[in-house]
This record gives C-alpha cells, structure tokens and sequence, in this order.
C-alpha cells in the first residue's frame, strides 16, 4: 500500500495531513498496519486534550501488538475519527483515508512542514507496492 504523497509522515510511523480549516489529521503509516493484525481496540484523547510532538497520546490493542500512538505535532486535539472508535479495523483496511485516527489544530504550523516527505519516509520505510 503506497504512501500518499499529500501528507507528511513522522518516525514514529503516523502521517499528518493538513485540511482546508487548519487541523491537521493523524493516522497510522503502512508499518504498524503490517503486523498489526485484527484490531480490537482504539484509545483516543478527547477533543480539547493538550498533545505534545513526540509524545504517545493514545494506543492501538490487536490480536498482535499494542501500538503507541505518537503526537507528529504539538496541539490540541479537535476531533477524533468516529468510524474508528466505532469500527477500529478501519484503521487497518484503510489507514491513509477512512482509517484516520484524529484531528488536532497544531500550535505551530511549521512542524507539520518538519516533518517527512514522503519520499524521505519511504527511504526509511519503503511502501509494499
């Protein structure tokens, strides 16, 4: 599953893609998808939480794994996914559209532009094709 290109991408395997009204949506890379397997359970900090860039703010439980959650930016999170919370396989069948896990308005703009391309991202982690 490529990375799509209109997002930036974090070491900490998640993407951050900037909307029209300044929030940035949040989800899972193609990495922790792979071995994830059958999700079962999603935990998400309300809206209105304070996240910091680089700090685990929510997990992913499966059959598999437990997957921290990563801040890519600073902010305050403005939404989360309700398909997610209500189906959290989502988050595995479609992770770079229907499977985004939440919102946040960053505090500062430019640390969505700090993060990877994904180019960049993908010289760490290439793309399953």
């Amino acid at each position: 599953m490529p990375a799509p290109a209109d997002r930036r991408y974090a070491r900490s395997h998640v993407w951050a893609r900037p909307e029209s009204d300044g929030a940035v949506h949040v989800g899972f890379t193609h990495v922790p998808c792979s071995y994830l397997g059958d999700v079962v359970f999603v935990e998400l900090p309300p809206p209105g939480t304070e996240v910091r860039a680089g700090e685990p703010i929510g997990l992913v439980e499966s059959s598999a794994a437990v997957c921290e959650i990563v801040a890519p930016v600073s902010g305050i999170v403005s939404e989360v996914n309700p398909v997610v919370e209500g189906a959290p396989e989502t988050i595995i069948v479609d992770p770079f559209e229907g499977g985004w896990l939440l919102a946040i308005r960053p505090a500062d703009p430019a640390e969505v532009d700090a993060l990877l391309t994904v180019e960049e991202y993908n010289r760490f982690f290439p793309s399953e094709e």
